[in-house]
């Protein structure tokens, strides 16, 4: 299983970003695919995440200016990023859960992540 995330970037506050996630070894339809951030010096948390069943979760900090996607042809995750704000800068993951977990927000029961891609917000 590989989780590939790309698109991050530099933005100015307000501004918008597109990630994606390429998966290869996972059927999208099948696992909970969850987006995570994590800023310096501070605890991974989740950003959104897309259930097997198609649900979608967001972060209270999120909800309204994010929004989760999948292509499941394409094996991509998306997560459209818009109104962004200084405090939305940091690392993000996504990640697998392959049991299909209730605890979407909970990073431990997530099997497989991907390497990570900034996102900087700054004026």
């Amino acid at each position: 299983v590989q989780l590939q995330a790309s698109g991050g970037g530099l933005v100015q506050p307000g501004g918008s970003l597109r990630l994606s996630c390429t998966a290869s070894g996972v059927t999208l339809n099948q696992n909970t695919m969850g987006w995570f951030r994590q800023a310096p010096g501070k605890e991974r948390e989740v950003v959104a995440a897309i259930r097997w069943s198609g649900s979608t979760y967001y972060g209270d900090s999120v909800k309204g200016r994010f929004t989760a996607a999948r292509d499941n042809a394409k094996k991509i995750v998306y997560l459209q990023m818009n109104s962004l704000k200084l405090e939305d800068t940091a690392v993000y993951y996504c990640a697998a859960d392959r049991d299909r977990s209730v605890a979407i927000t909970n990073p431990r029961v997530y099997d497989y992540w991907g390497q990570g891609t900034q996102v900087t917000v700054s004026s």
